[in-house]
């Protein structure tokens, strides 16, 4: 395609662009099917918009360093930089919630990616930052192109953008995308046909064991959700592990307890107590969880719609059997240890307290032994525990180390 019919297409996006913003016309012949349902899907973004919003950084870093993706890109990256060199393009990475993960550009679109949030954390979903070739890659599951004023927010019009979904082979589930960008000038035929080899080439990098968690153990093999939430924090749908952000895991851990649901303002308020947060952004963060759970997750009131099983249940069902010892081995510690959500910091104290006043009044050495590692100076327990003991018992000298050393 020459210039003259780069700039004649451009103008003819521009046309169609103005027409829509400004009067809402909707002529399915001015545009492509799937950008015009884009742009509908954009409706709650102002097409002024300047730049992507930005998730939290840490758990943007956190995310990409236990993510399969992170293996892949890093076992190809020499071709997918030799390609964003060669082509002045910036290469992006995402999650399932088009949340960027990692990004390298040549140094004139580097720059301007930057200028727009399109780095790690940027968030290129439809609610947050309208249409675009990423969001509509991820969400139907194909390839996309999006060109000049085909893009939602006016910021971008001198972009073209081609993506396509990256899929897990062994399971199909999706991944995220890969998106190349660069100026409208340079579009070029086989742009999407590159996005497409990308994406096959980062499936084919993934590491071949990813039903494994960090320690190692298998996932869980029950059909539905489930939640790992005491010491630390893993999410399994359907026996594969989901790789979701700290609110994400926070507000799945507030549902879980309220099978019945709870309204946006409910939720809100346990979620983020007195600080201030808009109810958009706990929207904008159940949409993105949504997606991650295949669309399992209803609302008015938000509600899991899946079977759901998590320690926390665990260790309440084994306390009010009487099971200590296995109630102990079933508590991996805090829950969420770092939350800030008043709910979540209540629920976790009451546990906490449930465990320990669960071993005074029954100090079975072993569970005893198991807690001080978790509670290493809870000295009043292993006290307790020494005191019921014959004098002779084989875990005595154990626990008198452990008080030795917390003093």
């Amino acid at each position: 395609m020459n210039n003259d019919d780069l700039h004649a297409r451009r103008v003819s996006a521009v046309r169609a662009w103005t027409q829509f913003v400004a009067e809402g016309a909707e002529e399915e012949s001015a545009v492509r099917p799937e950008i015009l349902r884009s742009w509908q899907l954009s409706g709650v973004v102002s097409p002024a918009v300047t730049h992507a919003p930005l998730a939290d950084e840490g758990d943007t870093a956190e995310f990409w360093s236990q993510s399969p993706l992170q293996t892949a890109v890093s076992r190809v990256q020499d071709e997918l930089r030799r390609t964003a060199e060669d082509g002045d393009l910036v290469i992006a990475i995402t999650d399932e919630q088009t949340r960027i993960l990692w990004t390298y550009g040549g140094r004139a679109m580097r720059r301007k990616a930057e200028t727009v949030n399109f780095v790690p954390g940027g968030r290129w979903d439809e609610l947050s930052v309208g249409t675009n070739a990423l969001a509509i890659a991820g969400r139907t599951g194909t390839p996309s192109m999006v060109f000049s004023a085909e893009h939602y927010a006016e910021v971008v019009h001198n972009w073209v953008c081609w993506a396509a979904p990256v899929f897990d082979p062994a399971t199909g589930r999706p991944l995220g995308v890969i998106d190349l960008s660069t100026t409208w000038d340079r579009t070029h035929p086989i742009g999407l046909a590159t996005a497409r080899v990308m994406a096959r080439l980062i499936e084919a990098a993934l590491p071949t064991d990813r039903r494994t968690t960090t320690a190692g153990t298998v996932g869980p093999d029950e059909p539905g959700l489930t939640l790992t939430l005491l010491g630390t924090a893993e999410v399994w749908l359907d026996g594969q592990r989901l790789l979701l952000n700290r609110r994400q895991t926070e507000i799945l851990a507030l549902l879980a307890l309220h099978p019945g649901g709870l309204s946006v303002e409910h939720l809100h308020s346990l979620l983020y107590g007195d600080s201030a947060v808009t109810t958009s952004t706990l929207k904008a963060e159940v949409s993105h969880l949504r997606a991650a759970l295949s669309g399992q997750l209803s609302s008015r009131p938000y509600r899991l719609t899946m079977p759901v099983a998590t320690d926390i249940e665990e260790v309440q069902r084994l306390l009010r059997r009487g099971d200590v010892r296995a109630a102990v081995r079933a508590y991996g510690g805090d829950l969420l240890p770092g939350t800030d959500s008043p709910a979540l910091v209540q629920m976790g104290d009451y546990l906490a307290v449930s465990v320990r006043e669960a071993l005074l009044a029954h100090p079975d050495p072993d569970a005893v032994l198991r807690y001080s590692d978790l509670a290493p100076y809870d000295t009043a327990v292993v006290e307790a525990c020494l005191a019921s003991l014959p004098v002779h018992h084989p875990v005595a000298p154990l626990l008198k180390g452990k008080l030795a050393s917390a003093r």
